[in-house]
């Protein structure tokens, strides 16, 4: 549905944002993975027409079939695109049903009674159709993040750009939020941006690893982590003995538990007395990801 084709993206300051980046991203939940400064928000704002690419293509599968040019056709791609940004900038002391009102009207809904109705349908469909006449001001994280994906779902998009939407909401407020994109996932193609990795594993068929603007991976989660079957250890350790495996062991990732750190580690067979075979998930995927990177670097 979105063809993404050695997309490059260089800032002034000489920082390589996009380093030819190439992805097919299907219809459903498509969860992009990758550190802080990975070049994730850089490549949610080209594919938004927020910024410029400096070489590559990005086709997407228009409402008729054909092909819309992202990176030169962008009045026709936002019509049919939504997006919300890491930040939705919000009026606090205006209502959301004025506010999503104010959006569907710049999306090209001038009819009124159209109008009326889509509004209403969003609202009772990211439900806060209850709370529509309040200030955005006095909504909770969770409920503005519901916010802007009711104004990133206004026109029927085929496309929905979603960058670092769970961070800083509670657990409660992260599962609704997730269960909400999984319901509109069935309809459309939706990029979730995150660095939470438990956000792609529990919502995602496809997925990619991005880190230094290149992609090191992508393909299917289950595919990944079966890839590593047989191959993850784990081992209560002390604080002391911890540099130690470090620099001896490829360790994928170390958490405290009880006071005392305990780490996986990748190995093709028991690394020494005392490892216990894990079973490998999408955190240890993309842990020795970045490691193969930093190595080969």
């Amino acid at each position: 549905m979105l063809a993404i084709r050695n997309l490059t993206k260089t800032y002034a300051n000489g920082v390589h944002a996009l380093q030819g980046v190439t992805l097919d991203v299907p219809r459903g939940m498509f969860g992009l993975l990758g550190p802080n400064g990975a070049g994730k928000s850089s490549l949610m704002r080209t594919l938004a027409t927020l910024q410029e690419a400096d070489s590559g293509d990005v086709t997407l599968e228009g409402i008729d079939g054909g092909s819309i040019d992202v990176l030169r056709d962008k009045d026709t791609v936002r019509r049919q695109l939504g997006y919300l940004p890491q930040d939705l900038g919000v009026y606090p002391k205006v209502s959301a049903e004025d506010l999503l009102t104010h959006f569907a009207t710049l999306k090209g809904l001038t009819q009124r009674t159209q109008r009326r109705e889509v509004v209403e349908g969003l609202l009772r469909q990211v439900n806060l159709w209850d709370a529509r006449k309040r200030k955005l001001g006095t909504y909770s994280g969770g409920m503005r993040q519901r916010f802007g994906i009711a104004q990133a779902l206004i026109g029927n998009p085929r496309l929905v750009i979603v960058d670092e939407p769970t961070a800083g909401l509670d657990p409660e407020e992260r599962n609704r939020f997730l269960n909400l994109l999984a319901e509109v996932g069935e309809n459309v193609a939706i990029i979730l941006s995150t660095h939470i990795v438990e956000d792609v594993t529990d919502l995602c068929p496809k997925m990619a690893i991005l880190s230094k603007g290149r992609v090191l991976l992508a393909g299917e989660p289950n595919d990944a982590i079966d890839a590593l079957a047989n191959q993850v250890w784990r081992k209560q350790v002390t604080k002391a003995t911890l540099p130690g495996y470090e620099a001896n062991h490829t360790v994928l990732s170390t958490r405290l538990v009880g006071g005392h750190p305990v780490i996986h580690v990748f190995s093709d067979i028991r690394p020494e007395e005392g490892f216990d075979p894990v079973a490998p998930d999408l955190e240890d995927v993309y842990f020795r990801t970045l490691r193969l990177q930093a190595r080969a670097a």
